[in-house]
């Protein structure tokens, strides 16, 4: 398959996280739908998790097995673990660690400017350091995201690469579900911070950014697979979406622990986790 169609292949799988994206510009949404979006979004994100370390354990699983049943050397299954292992916490301390740095320089831009700034957007300092926690968290929730497209695109373009159209089809009409699906999880937290500051909705542009961050590696990932084949590099950028996404994961939980629907939150969860064994199982069901 050519790089042209391989490329429309990835911005159709890409493209769909555009669906949910619209949700972000609610005007004072209610208290149920903030919690059951909230929720929503965390059983899409427990899902990934799942599905992103399974596909990344593939490699060690395979060799630790070939170990038992032939004997070959683990050199390369242990070289898989070590990536296993510092993808997943580079994902998970790095984002951490970057917001104990942002809370710093807010710390320090409120001191400098002193008390008798009265203006709340006067005590904010320039840059994403500047916007709410609600922006900052769906920021992360799209570079998750986004960390775990560029996984999925390499696998579209290495099908198609491989004149696998029908494996690369099936791909992309599973993944363009997933997709579908995500959008929900980036602007979850942003219904929250539009009830609490009704003059803080989103622009259109800062929603598609958003979905450019979350969607747009999926594309790139395709032209990506497509040239070249890397396991290792599978790996690596799969760990990487696993920590990125568990830190997004343990924030939203924070979020939805202050709230009292707590029906909503275990309804929600279910629905979202089901939501994305139900996307995967359209792929699985062709023995892909």
């Amino acid at each position: 398959m050519g790089i042209g169609q391989t490329l429309l292949l990835g911005f159709i799988a890409g493209v769909t996280i555009l669906i949910g994206m619209p949700l972000g510009r609610m005007h004072r949404p209610s208290e149920g739908l903030r919690v059951t979006l909230n929720a929503l979004a965390v059983g899409v994100l427990i899902f990934l998790v799942w599905d992103v370390l399974s596909a990344a354990w593939e490699p060690i699983d395979a060799g630790l097995a070939a170990h038992h049943e032939t004997g070959t050397g683990l050199g390369s299954t242990v070289g898989y673990g070590v990536l296993f292992a510092l993808g997943l916490a580079v994902g998970l301390l790095g984002l951490w660690q970057y917001e104990a740095w942002m809370g710093r320089r807010v710390r320090r831009a409120r001191q400098s400017i002193g008390p008798g700034a009265m203006a709340s957007q006067e005590l904010s300092p320039r840059g994403i350091s500047g916007w709410s926690s609600a922006r900052q968290l769906a920021l992360l929730i799209a570079v998750g995201i986004g960390l775990h497209n560029f996984a999925e695109g390499l696998a579209i373009g290495q099908a198609a690469a491989g004149d696998e159209l029908a494996l690369a089809t099936l791909l992309v009409i599973g993944f363009a579900l997933h997709n579908a699906t995500e959008g929900f999880g980036i602007v979850a937290p942003l219904a929250a911070d539009t009830e609490q500051h009704p003059d803080a909705r989103p622009s259109w542009g800062f929603l598609l950014l958003l979905a450019a961050i979350g969607g747009g590696p999926t594309f790139v990932g395709t032209a990506v697979g497509h040239s070249f084949t890397s396991e290792p590099l599978s790996v690596i950028f799969l760990t990487l979406a696993a920590g990125s996404i568990l830190y997004v994961v343990i924030q939203l939980l924070a979020i939805a622990g202050r709230s009292s629907r707590k029906e909503l939150i275990y309804v929600g969860v279910l629905v979202g986790l089901l939501a994305g064994f139900l996307t995967d199982a359209i792929v699985t069901a062709a023995g892909v």
